[in-house]
């Protein structure tokens, strides 16, 4: 599975209609439903926003694609099978389109609509997903040193502190890695 680092941008002019693809990483819906309101709000009078997303949950992957007033199958669909054939996940994958005034028929809009998509995923930067988890442990302020240490190894990063008696942190690491680290603090995980 992969996933994309950051959103990316392109444009083109088919037959006088402009199409506006847009990559953008989500971790869940609602940053989808945010990007596509910003999208919206970025593009007022565009004629259609098309899009199509992928998901990993904790019940697996989920998708969804949407035509958005174009002819059913010629446009979510073909982006929908781009995300799909490549394996990304937690991205979502937007079209903007302004008719140009000649109709493109429904095999010309799959096209279209296809040919942004792919364009757009060969532009954007593409890695590998790794599974983050989030870890809390409570130790001393004499083992946060090595705790660092121990981080910058594996991968991992204090995305929450808070000192009082003991220091309570949380930390986010490849899932991969997180047995490393409870062996390395049994007894710490609160």
């Amino acid at each position: 599975m992969n996933c994309v680092k950051s959103r990316q941008l392109i444009e083109e002019t088919i037959k006088k209609s402009r199409f506006i693809g847009v990559i953008v990483p989500c971790a869940n819906e609602n940053e989808v439903l945010l990007n596509l309101k910003q999208l919206h709000d970025e593009y007022p009078d565009a004629s259609h926003i098309v899009y199509a997303y992928r998901l990993k949950t904790d019940q697996g992957i989920i998708y969804r694609f949407h035509d958005a007033g174009e002819p059913s199958g010629t446009a979510g669909k073909p982006i929908f099978q781009h995300l799909d054939g490549k394996g990304l996940i937690n991205v979502l994958i937007a079209v903007v389109r302004y008719f140009g005034g000649i109709k493109l028929g429904a095999g010309g809009l799959v096209r279209a609509y296809s040919n942004t998509a792919k364009q757009v995923i060969d532009a954007a930067e593409i890695c590998v997903y790794v599974e983050l988890v989030n870890i809390r442990l409570n130790l001393d302020y004499k083992q946060i040193q090595p705790l660092e240490y121990l981080l910058k190894k594996l991968d991992g990063q204090i995305i929450k502190q808070d000192f009082a008696g003991q220091i309570n942190l949380t930390i986010q690491l490849p899932a991969n890695e997180a047995n490393t680290l409870l062996q390395s603090y049994p007894g710490t995980v609160c």
